[in-house]
């Protein structure tokens, strides 16, 4: 099992600080991500959070073929890999491949295992061999207390700075729903758990071709989560979400992002300031 907290570059996840992870579903190109990155970095900053910079280079389980995905893997993580670096924080991204782990450990600091993809030993065993952090996104066809068998995994390929995140589970036909049970659940077999809000609130293959969303519901999620006792946050937020060319139901606009950070970390502060059962 994985130490009592998971050391992402300077940054530390099961502290005595809540961490974040941010960003917009895609890397829509090299000048959108230099743009929004800072937005985003000044607004953590104002707010007085922590947070680890996330984008997609290739959203490759989509609904349809005609679907927008994004640079590609080797160009995409160079573009990411800079915009960590402009802004100074950490960066993670969600590999499908063995070959794309490699490339992506070169540069990236967290690997992301997709939920779809979270039982795929083979992917999991090159995530963990490139000596990167490895966020394993718990499959909504799982219950949280399989995840103990992904963890085993990642123990055995000698990778214990590993954490899983929380994204809602399959609820009858394009629809999801959060538990947060699931929460305290794996963080009782040792592990360390970030809620995924805006993926939580997503409807697979709800508007036909794409995926819907209810997206006002993800702070709501996010500040039951972070009572709950989670570790982190996952949030994806875009300047016009509308207009966002994946996953745009979903995501919070940037211009709500502050106010959402600076209660959540006041809840954070609430529940780690009280003493519990």
């Amino acid at each position: 099992m994985p130490e009592t907290s998971v050391a992402i570059g300077n940054l530390t996840l099961g502290g005595e600080r809540p961490l974040f992870i941010l960003g917009p579903c895609v890397i829509e190109s090299r000048p959108f991500l230099l743009e929004v990155a800072p937005r985003i970095r000044d607004i953590a900053d104002e707010a007085g959070v922590d947070f680890v910079l996330k984008a997609s280079y290739d959203k490759a389980n989509r609904s349809s073929v005609d679907s927008f995905r994004g640079p590609g893997c080797r160009e995409g993580c160079e573009i990411l890999a800079e915009a960590g670096q402009q802004i100074g924080v950490p960066v993670t991204t969600d590999v499908h491949t063995e070959e794309e782990a490699a490339t992506a450990g070169e540069t990236i600091d967290v690997l992301q295992i997709p939920a779809f993809l979270c039982r795929q030993t083979d992917l999991i065993a090159a995530a963990a061999t490139t000596g990167r952090v490895v966020n394993v996104k718990k499959g909504q066809f799982l219950a949280p207390w399989d995840v103990k068998n992904i963890a085993e995994k990642l123990d055995s390929f000698g990778c214990l700075n590993y954490f899983f995140t929380e994204r809602g589970s399959t609820f009858g036909y394009n629809n999801l729903v959060a538990d947060m049970r699931s929460i305290c659940w794996m963080q009782e077999d040792g592990l360390r758990v970030v809620f995924d809000a805006t993926h939580s609130v997503q409807r697979p293959g709800g508007l036909g071709s794409s995926s819907g969303g209810d997206g006002r519901l993800a702070p709501a999620l996010a500040r039951a989560a972070v009572a709950t006792g989670c570790d982190g946050v996952f949030l994806e937020t875009h300047p016009d979400p509308a207009h966002a060319p994946s996953d745009g139901p979903n995501q919070v606009p940037l211009s709500d992002l502050g106010g959402i950070l600076r209660q959540l970390r006041a809840i954070h502060e609430l529940v780690h300031s009280s003493p519990r059962d």
